[in-house]
């Protein structure tokens, strides 16, 4: 009796910690899927909003010969301001000098050779006319060959002359616009290479200024207005400024866009290329007054196969859920989906990984930096 009661005891005791086992494996942790996900925007909060960038020149370039040989004048120094036209940099131009008096040689004797040719064809041509049985056809044709071959040795020539003289005139390096000199990369006297940068010039007479815009307001960026910008070292002032270009693709990191403002440079104070600082923008024509509709990235929009209808995936702050819903949308722009009715600003919507979720899924955001 007593080894049944043990053998009994052990049973109950395997029993249970078998139980607990499959207890464990059944009771798996939820998995909390991570979702790129984007705030529906507002345009009205847009004036609210500090868009951190950095100012570079409206006009910047590496200047470089397009020949080699030795730098002979270099008359610009670091700081040094200079107009449009204004000769920065000289390499030696005898050997291109005695090149172009080559050339131009070379065309002299074929303009001879040509005169010579042309006169010998008129010559026999007019004796084929005058008296045919003196000559022969094919004898006239010889000449006028000979002629129209000295006629195309001109031609070469002549490009030859012209290909000379530009060559020399690369000997120059003058400044393409008005700016001022911020880097020298050659000393004088020193041989350089076509292509070779030597001098690089800004011109800070306007300044741009980049900045990245999330997602959710590139929609508005076209209709923004009284734009100024704020510089870190100059706090207590801003700068007006105007839209110069808006980017059309995402970075596939940031999910931000490209947006560039331009400015005149202010006056009582100087803004240089590299200073940060912010844009400040009101948006008083939003597209919502436009349309009658939001914008929302077209990567958040799906329809079910062989489906008509449209939609989002709507994720509630509140429980991390996420709610298929319905929207209409009414077309295609560059920078999203224009949607007149089923999302509002303030939403979160999910804006990739659309076709893997289920309803009620519980989904942790993941917002684009910037946003």
């Amino acid at each position: 009796m007593k080894k049944i009661a043990e053998y009994l005891l052990f049973f109950i005791i395997g029993v249970t910690l078998l139980g607990g086992c499959e207890k464990q494996r059944l009771e798996k942790p939820e998995v909390i899927r991570p979702v790129r996900a984007i705030q529906v925007g507002d345009a009205a909060a847009l004036h609210e909003t500090y868009l951190p960038g950095r100012a570079r020149a409206a006009q910047e370039v590496d200047l470089s010969f397009r020949v080699a040989g030795p730098l002979i004048e270099r008359p610009v120094f670091v700081g040094d301001k200079v107009k449009q036209g204004d000769l920065v940099a000289r390499i030696d131009p005898r050997d291109f000098q005695v090149e172009v008096r080559n050339r131009e040689g070379q065309l002299d004797e074929a303009k001879a050779a040509y005169r010579r040719a042309r006169g010998e064809y008129q010559r026999e041509l007019n004796i084929f006319r005058q008296d045919p049985g003196a000559t022969s056809k094919t004898a006239v044709d010889r000449k006028r060959e000979d002629r129209d071959r000295a006629e195309a040795a001109i031609k070469s020539l002549e490009a030859g002359v012209a290909a000379a003289e530009d060559r020399l005139s690369y000997t120059y390096l003058k400044s393409p616009f008005d700016g001022s000199i911020v880097t020298t990369y050659v000393e004088n006297f020193q041989s350089v290479r076509a292509k070779q940068p030597i001098v690089r010039i800004l011109n800070t007479q306007q300044i741009k200024f980049d900045i990245d815009i999330p997602e959710k307001w590139i929609s508005y960026v076209p209709h923004a207005t009284n734009i100024r910008v704020q510089f870190d070292v100059f706090p207590d002032k801003e700068v007006a400024a105007e839209l110069f270009e808006i980017g059309t693709e995402a970075s596939q990191t940031t999910r931000t866009y490209p947006v560039t403002v331009i400015m005149d440079q202010p006056e009582g104070f100087e803004i240089l290329p590299g200073m940060a600082g912010r844009v400040i923008a009101d948006a008083e024509a939003p597209v919502a007054e436009l349309y009658g509709d939001i914008v929302i990235p077209a990567s958040s929009v799906f329809s079910p196969e062989r489906g008509e209808k449209s939609f989002v995936w709507v994720i509630e702050e509140a429980t991390g859920t996420v709610s298929r819903r319905e929207v209409v949308s009414t077309l295609l722009g560059d920078t999203g989906v224009v949607i007149k009715e089923g999302v509002k600003p303030g939403e979160w919507i999910a804006t990739a990984g659309v076709h893997f979720l289920k309803e009620g899924q519980k989904v942790r955001i993941i917002e684009p930096p910037g946003a």
